[in-house]
This record gives structure tokens, C-alpha cells and sequence, in this order.
């Protein structure tokens, strides 16, 4: 099983005002709450806090207006504990005392804490893989324009330069979700700057204004939403033919709950017990250092085999979804069906062209009347899966927001 772990970096613009309920209240109560929840819900992620556009500095790169708000014996990037939930919870009374505000990027000064703060949040996202971890950065901001009173060309040149780096952060695999605060007389306007730096297109940006939040609720449920992300279940290869192939993100639609599984501590010290295994010469006792042989009586003489060539052996195919060929769908009976179906969406992050390759698939197939048979199988028991194209608008009344057309569903069907 994949072991995801997400990280997270919080950035947050604050500028005070008079009512009770700031934008920095909200935002702190936000990521308090999201706090507790991980430390019991998802203890396995690690988060790291940090507000920029701050009085003063604490950060590896040691750059102007990020401030990293961290507790002793801590990493930077770490799980959430206690002590750190109880410090933060507190920091609206003394975080004017020491780490203070601007407001916002002063004029005719180079110096960009935007930029230096998606630095800092990318440093702090560098440990983990891409392809076992999923980063985000969670950006809180009232300001929709940050360089709004810069000169046009200095305006320009930051403009360029931030955009690029988060570009540079995308590319490694950091997502950034932004979650905007409005002002009471102004709706925050994505479309001055931030619609560039998340890509956002016109058509989802009208999708993400209503999210915009103005209260402490609202803001907590968007929260909510974007740290509960779809995670992928499994990455598929799908061989259409010989040299051609696109690439599939599989998403699980229902999964019995089972329980987790246990980790033996050791007594004394409390820290998982690691468990060695050697194995030792009958003949001599000496521990032996050399990988194991199994061997296979064969004609009066033992054949050896190491572990490499055992499991290559019981390998059947390469692990991918390969096209056999495809069927009328009258041929398709309920009792086919052996394990819960598996949707599969296209990705071109590995693969470019998957997504354009999918759609023409899919549309053939709901045309056509088809459903598309496939051999799966690695070193599990192989199968073949039927892939059923699944149209919009007969599921359209369950889910309108979350139901794509692009879908299609994997069943394990019986063999031959």
C-alpha cells in the first residue's frame, strides 16, 4: 500500500483592521482548527507555518518579511504536536509584539515578501518524493493586488519573477491553493494577479469567485475541502497498442473501513520495534552474507534460483492495463463484477496527449455502444477488467459538481 503523506506550508498576508473578527482572526482560527484535526485524524502529515510581509525575519534563506513560526524541538516541516497547537493558539496576542505587519509591499523597495515566502515554502517542501507525497502550499491573503502601487515597470518585473516562482514550485510537484479573504466594501479580485499564479482559465474562474470567503465559517469549510483532496489510488499505464500509450490516475469509489495496522513498541524507550531476520549455516553457525538460494529438484539434480529470478517468474505481464479488443455492452452482466469498479481519470503529467487520446476513446466507446476488454496484472493474479464508459447525464442528478464525462470504470470480470 502507498503511503501518502502531505505537506503543507501556510502563508499569510495580515493586515489588521477594527472589527472584531480580522482577517488574521480568521485565517489563525482556520489553521488552529486544521491543526487539531491532523493530530488526530491524519498524524502522518507534516505542516510547516509561515506568515510573510512580516516586521521581522526567521527563516533559513534569512530573507526579509518571512517569519517560519515554529516551537523548540521541532523541525521546521514536522507533524504537528501539542505544544505547537497551544503556541499558536496564542499568537494573536503577541504576534504584533514579535513578528508584526506591514502594509503590504512598500513602493520603490525591491524587496518582494511574496516571492521570498513561496521560496522559503518550496525549501521547506524539498523533502519527500513527488510520487509518494502530495505538497501543497495553502496561501491566506486579503490582498488581491500586491503590487498594485508599484511603478509599471518595477510592477511588471515582480509580477514576472513571482510568477515564475511558483511556476518553478508547480513543476516540482508543489500544488498552491489559494484561499482569499474579501473586505466588506471590496470583492477580492483574482483576475489582478492570483489567477496567474494558481492557473486558473475562465471557465474555473468563475467557478472558484463563489468560494471567496468573508466570515470565519466560510473559511473554515473551504479549508476543509481543499486539505480533503481526491487522492489517487493507483497510476496506470494504459497500452492501447504497441507504442502507444497513455497514462490514468484510478480513483477508489468504496472501500471497506478496516482497522490499521499494529506497531510493537519497545517498553522502555517507546519507539517502534525494527525486526531483523538473518539467516545461519547449519553446518558451520556462521551467519550467512550472502542472499539466499531456493532450490528445485529436477531430474536427480537441484536447480538454484536466487529471489530476483523467483520473482520474475511469478511476473506474468509489466503491470499495465493493456487493450485486448472491445464488446457490446448487452454483453456486460451484473455477476461479471467480482471487486468494487475503480474510475479512471487521464493524466499528461507523465504521458503528454493522454487526456486528448482518453476523450476520443471515450466518446467512440458511448457512440459505439462499447466497452473497451483489458488484461491487468503484475505479480497479483492477473484479470480481465472491462472499462465501461460512463455518460454525464445519467448521473448528473447523484453528483453535478463532482461527475465528470471523461470517467470510466474498471470492473473485474471473470477470466476467459
Amino acid at each position: 500500500m502507498e503511503y501518502l503523506r502531505v505537506l503543507c506550508s501556510f502563508c499569510i498576508h495580515v493586515i489588521e483592521d477594527e472589527k472584531q473578527e480580522s482577517h488574521f482572526h480568521i485565517s489563525v482560527s482556520c489553521i488552529a482548527q486544521s491543526l487539531k484535526s491532523h493530530i488526530i485524524n491524519r498524524s502522518n502529515d507534516e505542516i510547516a507555518i509561515c506568515f510573510f510581509n512580516t516586521r521581522e525575519k526567521k527563516n533559513l534563506q534569512d530573507l526579509n518579511g518571512v517569519y517560519v513560526f515554529n516551537v523548540p524541538q521541532r523541525e521546521c516541516i514536522d507533524r504537528p504536536t501539542a505544544r505547537l497547537i497551544k503556541d499558536f493558539d496564542l499568537i494573536e496576542e503577541s504576534f504584533i509584539e514579535d513578528i508584526g505587519s506591514q502594509n503590504g509591499i512598500v513602493s520603490d523597495s525591491r524587496e518582494n515578501s511574496l516571492y521570498s515566502a513561496l521560496w522559503v515554502a518550496q525549501a521547506l517542501l524539498r523533502k519527500g518524493s513527488s510520487k509518494t507525497a502530495d505538497k501543497r502550499i495553502f496561501l491566506f491573503t486579503n490582498e488581491d493586488d500586491p503590487f498594485g502601487s508599484m511603478r509599471i515597470s518595477v510592477k511588471e518585473d515582480m509580477t514576472r519573477t513571482t510568477l515564475q516562482r511558483a511556476k518553478d514550485a508547480q513543476d516540482l510537484g508543489i500544488s498552491i491553493e489559494l484561499l482569499p479573504l474579501s473586505h466588506p466594501d471590496k470583492q477580492f479580485d483574482i483576475s489582478l494577479f492570483y489567477k496567474e499564479l494558481i492557473g486558473l482559465n475562465a471557465d474555473e474562474l468563475t467557478e472558484f469567485m463563489p468560494s471567496v470567503g468573508q466570515k470565519l465559517e466560510d473559511m473554515k469549510d473551504q479549508l476543509k475541502k481543499r486539505v480533503l483532496a481526491k487522492r489517487i489510488a493507483k497510476r496506470i499505464t494504459f497500452m492501447i497498442c504497441d507504442g502507444v500509450s497513455i497514462e490514468l490516475n484510478g480513483y477508489a469509489l468504496l472501500r471497506p473501513a478496516t482497522p490499521g495496522t499494529i506497531t510493537w513498541l519497545e517498553s522502555t524507550t517507546n519507539l517502534p520495534i525494527k525486526v531483523e531476520r538473518s539467516y545461519v549455516c547449519a553446518d558451520t553457525g556462521a551467519i550467512m552474507q550472502e542472499p539466499i538460494q531456493r532450490i528445485q529438484p529436477y531430474i536427480n539434480r537441484d536447480v538454484m534460483f536466487t529471489a530476483a529470478e523467483l520473482s520474475e517468474l511469478k511476473k506474468i505481464s509489466t503491470g499495465h492495463l493493456r487493450l485486448l479488443g472491445f464488446k457490446p455492452l448487452s454483453c456486460l452482466k451484473d455477476y461479471h463484477n467480482m471487486k468494487p469498479s475503480t474510475f479512471l481519470y487521464p493524466s499528461d503529467k507523465e504521458v503528454i496527449g493522454s487526456t486528448r487520446a482518453f476523450i476520443a476513446l471515450h466518446r467512440s466507446m458511448i457512440q459505439l455502444g462499447r466497452f473497451a476488454v483489458a488484461f491487468y496484472g503484475g505479480t497479483t493474479p492477473p484479470r480481465l477488467v472491462a472499462l465501461v464508459a460512463q455518460n454525464l447525464l445519467k448521473y448528473i442528478s447523484l453528483n453535478a459538481n463532482r461527475m465528470k464525462s471523461r470517467v470510466m470504470v474498471v470492473r473485474w470480470s471473470h477470466q476467459g
